[in-house]
């Protein structure tokens, strides 16, 4: 397989290549959920927080209350735990992940298993209070102490601390998030489908084939590393499901020039392998196209790394950075800030790829950068001339009309 072909695969795969809908419905959003399985969180709100941005890259402007229904109202599609970081999961991958909630003992981090192991009593108080009165947040069953200030984005009460651990371990969920991001906890048989919970668990190994299929599909091509990496499974039982898949007739191996890995590269084998893509998308830096850099460097010659805990003086590109695709290619890379007071995006800085023509790139550019801000609800893009690309996008984003802002998915 070329080089060109698995591009084309890969992106195909993570659905690029299709038209938009003209209008996004839940249907279209649970197809993307059946294609990607899960949409990363964060917290950082900048722009729009990560989990709204894969389903604007693929289907354009969608109502962002399509993804609240999905995930925070019956019957629910998605659920919130720990998949390839914090993620809104497709809900039918709930028992998959139950392994990883009977590993919290042993991976959870270190102050969720101290204070289990030294405060039991105030982990099963926590408990019963969800079990009483969830859904709830930290703050509302919190109590007063002396809080940590030496670690700036961790300085949990212990109240936090035990929800996290219940979470982690699946004792409780996730019911939604209020309008402060704050997680409202709740138990699992209050949130979840009655059909998904009173499914069997798998062992250990069928969890992890049923989750690397569900990365094949995702990806379309990768390597054991690229497989393992979707959901985080650790490398050796990866190689295991793997091969599982492989003898299952599941996954190919493939030789694709310049891509090589010491366990190979597969294939998935329902994968199309498309002539041509013709695509424009502005990706979010958590976004599952995005998920594993060395693959992405090894299809695109594209390296990025995310520079949001970077100090100022030391970045390269800037502090969200946001990959530009446009049809095969990752054209260019733009620092991107939704500044609401002011009712306008905001480009700080926008970088040509090389090999790109910067009079394209930045037509095509400015277009999808007016569309997500339209979709944002602001009025307008303004470029600043910082990066090689910047004056000439500038110049191309001077040329288009005002935009009449449509709606607010930075909620």
């Amino acid at each position: 397989m070329t080089l060109a072909q698995a591009r084309r695969v890969a992106l195909a795969a993570q659905g690029f290549g299709r038209p938009q809908p003209t209008r996004p419905t839940m249907r279209d959003v649970q197809a993307t959920v059946d294609r990607l399985a899960q949409f990363q969180i964060d917290s950082i709100n900048i722009v729009a927080r990560a989990h709204y941005l894969p389903l604007f890259s693929r289907l354009g402007p969608y109502d962002t209350e399509l993804l609240h229904r999905a995930a925070q109202r019956p019957p629910r599609r998605l659920f919130e735990y720990w998949g390839h970081e914090a993620s809104l999961i497709d809900v039918r991958l709930q028992p998959a992940l139950r392994w990883r909630m009977a590993a919290a003992a042993e991976d959870a981090w270190g102050r969720m298993k101290r204070i289990r192991a030294e405060q039991p009593g105030l982990v099963d108080a926590v408990r019963a209070e969800i079990a009483d009165q969830g859904p709830l947040t930290a703050r509302q069953i919190e109590y007063e102490e002396e809080r940590r200030t030496d670690h700036w984005g961790w300085n949990w009460s212990s109240v936090k601390t035990c929800l996290e651990w219940l979470f982690w371990s699946g004792e409780i969920t996730a019911a939604g998030r209020n309008r402060q991001f704050e997680r409202l906890y709740d138990l699992p048989e209050r949130v979840l489908p009655a059909q998904i919970l009173a499914q069997p668990t798998p062992s250990q190994e069928e969890a992890d084939v049923i989750l690397i299929r569900r990365a094949a599909q995702a990806l379309g091509i990768g390597t054991t590393r690229c497989l393992g990496d979707y959901f985080r499974i650790p490398a050796g039982r990866a190689r295991v499901a793997i091969a599982a898949l492989a003898e299952s007739g599941e996954l190919l191996p493939v030789a694709v020039p310049g891509w090589t890995d010491k366990g190979g590269v597969h294939l998935w084998h329902n994968a199309r392998i498309p002539r041509r893509i013709e695509a424009r998308a502005l990706l979010s830096p958590f976004d599952s196209m995005v998920f594993e850099r060395q693959r992405l460097e090894r299809l695109f010659h594209f390296r990025y790394r995310i520079e949001i805990y970077v100090p100022a003086e030391r970045r390269v590109h800037g502090y969200y950075v946001y990959p530009f695709l446009l049809d095969e290619a990752m054209v260019a890379r733009v620092d991107l800030k939704a500044d609401r007071a002011s009712g306008v995006l905001r480009v700080n800085s926008a970088w040509l790829e090389e090999g790109a023509d910067p009079a394209e790139v930045s037509e095509a550019l400015a277009g999808e950068l007016t569309v997500m801000a339209g979709w944002l609800g602001l009025n307008d893009v303004v470029v600043s001339p910082c990066g090689d690309l910047g004056p000439r996008l500038a110049a191309a984003q001077q040329e288009r009309p005002t935009i009449g802002g449509a709606s607010d998915a930075g909620a």
